[in-house]
């Protein structure tokens, strides 16, 4: 054998081995693509894509915890201090249809007050679509027509129940027109009332005609009417509110007022949020009417943002009944969602010949 054969003899059987070596290689797999968090900016801010879905996520809350001097609903109090504290999660998901937006809501609350007494509360939860809500939030008797006032205290006169289930229809003309329909059921727990100081309340858990409740308003420029009326299926009577806003630049306002349909009976839309103590005379006679509106309440207020950081903010309310209430506070925000607000209520009950006056200390962050 030559040199020729041999180099190329050497020659092949490298070939052979190298493309024996090249066939048994391991190949590493391609990485699976990372799908990041998208930021869906449609709903408004804070809301991001669930990842691998086309709805939109919201996540926030409240950190709150206040002292409490007296107790506004309460003239009989004789706890000088409490201190309450409240953690609140909010959860929101909305989805692109083609009847408009698919959004759900749901807060769940947790309290903690003095005395180690806690409690959890699923607040407001909720399904909208196409104008229609179904669930459980606010009355449309408030939630429509707009509180009363922005202030702690703003239900001393009783503006209507608050968390309740309910079918809405909500209608925006887009020129600014607006009216809803609503029935309502605070009897769906089968456990009484959800409203209103607990001594007045009468809903039945077998009673299964809903509560009505209807408004329209009109919004213009700096301008805005509103008027709702509810209707109480069980006591068969019911109330209305009309109310005007107005904001003038350096301050807003409004005036809102209400007619009861039957001054002489409490009920879900004139009814009150008092200790039993309001409607008792100084001779132990007691008038539950004296609790609430009688045939009439008012309401007004005024807001007046001094700068970027601070509010103050005052109601006034009074009532056919003659209670009177005046409260006033100071909305300080020393930092983003960081809110330091103190607030004083003064009450004036004719029918009892009393007058008391609290005060709360609040500190809430918001996220």
């Amino acid at each position: 054998m030559n040199i020729k054969s041999l180099l190329l003899g050497s020659a092949a059987a490298l070939a052979a081995v190298s493309g024996a070596h090249a066939a048994d290689a391991i190949v590493a797999a391609e990485p699976e693509p990372v799908e990041y968090v998208r930021i869906c900016d449609a709903y408004g801010a804070g809301y991001f894509f669930i990842p691998g879905t086309e709805t939109c996520l919201k996540i926030g809350g409240k950190v709150r915890t206040e002292g409490e001097w007296y107790d506004a609903y309460n003239r009989n109090s004789h706890n000088g201090t409490l201190w309450h504290t409240r953690a609140e999660l909010n959860v929101s998901t909305a989805t692109d249809t083609e009847y408009g937006p698919l959004k759900t809501e749901t807060i769940v609350r947790w309290d903690w007050h003095d005395g180690n007494a806690t409690s959890t509360n699923l607040l407001w939860s909720y399904i909208s679509l196409g104008g229609f809500t179904v669930g459980k939030k606010d009355s449309q008797y408030n939630s429509y027509i707009g509180y009363a006032g922005d202030v702690i205290n703003d239900d001393v006169i009783y503006d209507g129940p608050y968390e309740l289930n309910q079918i809405t229809y909500e209608y925006d003309a887009g020129n600014g027109f607006s009216a809803v329909v609503s029935v309502e059921d605070s009897n769906s727990s089968g456990s009484g009332a959800s409203y209103g100081a607990s001594w007045w309340t009468d809903d039945k858990a077998n009673h299964y005609a809903p509560d009505v409740v209807a408004g329209a308003g009109f919004k213009s420029g700096a301008w805005g009417f509103k008027v709702v009326g509810g209707y109480d299926s069980i006591v068969e009577e019911g109330a209305i509110k009309a109310r005007v806003d107005a904001d003038f630049g350096a301050f807003s306002a409004f005036l809102m007022g209400g007619w009861n349909t039957d001054g002489d009976k409490l009920n879900k839309y004139a009814g009150t949020n008092q200790d039993v103590s309001a409607c008792t005379a100084p001779n132990g006679t007691v008038n539950a009417s004296k609790c609430g509106w009688g045939d009439w309440a008012v309401w007004g207020g005024a807001s007046v943002p001094v700068n970027d950081k601070l509010k103050w903010n005052v109601q006034l309310a009074y009532t056919d009944s003659k209670i009177f209430e005046a409260t006033t506070n100071i909305k300080w925000n020393p930092v983003k969602n960081l809110l330091i607000e103190p607030e004083l209520t003064y009450v004036h009950y004719d029918y009892a010949n009393d007058d008391t006056v609290s005060g709360i200390l609040r500190f809430e962050r918001n996220f």
